[in-house]
């Protein structure tokens, strides 16, 4: 009568004398203890990586997909193996995605022109933190405007009457020059295309309504109107990344995905 035990990998029966899993492949020692299953992918391209991203708009052809079967890929316009050589927006190495404890993380590498990832929800900013709304970036700075401003010889600056702003949104325009600022004396901005307090018909990539800023509690929040593009957070260090995410650098918007 042949003995037999069970597959470490499987649990299938593997026959004694039998050096391999007849159902997975597994590899057993001579003393009948299981080994590794060493069983080999043909190529690097077709083992299930972890996640991939799916460049959905930016400089390169669209759909092109990156597996992120490494510990961490650099992503830039001169280093890594995430390349746009083509995009002068971006840094030559701008950004990397890695595992922590098989999670999946973006860093920002100190770019020029930041790491922005999409807002699944509504999102406090702090001061000076950017958001991209359509083709637009824009700057949070809280306020705290004070009702009188003296002078030297105890001489007053003349201002406009003094609202009770919280905070207002500055455009960030070329070479990172502030364009117009917006407030509001209710501290309430929806960002739109067409009938919004702050409108950028032109913007085709923005929608009608598109973002809302207002001040609760003692701080900012951001919250998308359901656009068709989102809206974008610049990333201050590094965020974790989840199944369906988007993220943007450069010209570049790509969207993740988890196994």
């Amino acid at each position: 009568m042949v003995n037999s035990r069970n597959c470490a990998h499987c649990d299938a029966i593997v026959p004694d004398g039998h050096h391999f899993c007849g159902r997975c492949g597994g590899r057993f020692d001579e003393d009948g203890s299981a080994t590794k299953n060493d069983t080999m992918f043909f190529g690097a391209m077709q083992a299930p990586g972890k996640a991939k991203l799916i460049l959905i708009k930016g400089e390169g052809l669209e759909g092109l997909s990156y597996h992120l079967n490494a510990t961490e890929h650099v992503a830039g316009r001169k280093q890594g193996a995430i390349l746009f050589p083509e995009d002068d927006y971006l840094s030559g190495k701008h950004a990397t995605f890695h595992y922590r404890d098989n999670l999946l993380y973006l860093k920002d590498e100190g770019s020029y022109n930041g790491t922005f990832l999409r807002l699944r929800e509504p999102t406090e900013l702090g001061d000076g933190d950017e958001i991209m709304v359509g083709e637009q970036l824009f700057r949070i700075e809280y306020l705290s405007v004070k009702t009188e401003y003296p002078m030297s010889e105890g001489t007053l600056m003349y201002i406009s009457p003094p609202k009770d702003y919280k905070f207002r949104v500055v455009q960030v325009l070329e070479g990172r020059k502030a364009g117009k600022a917006f407030c509001s004396t209710n501290n309430d901005i929806l960002i739109g295309r067409e009938a919004a307090d702050i409108s950028f018909p032109e913007d085709r990539h923005m929608s009608r309504n598109h973002t809302r800023l207002v001040y609760q509690n003692g701080k900012v929040m951001c919250e998308d109107q359901n656009s068709k593009n989102g809206t974008f957070k610049r990333i201050k260090t590094e965020e974790r990344l989840r199944h369906g995410d988007y993220v943007g650098f450069g010209s570049e918007v790509m969207r993740i995905e988890i196994n």
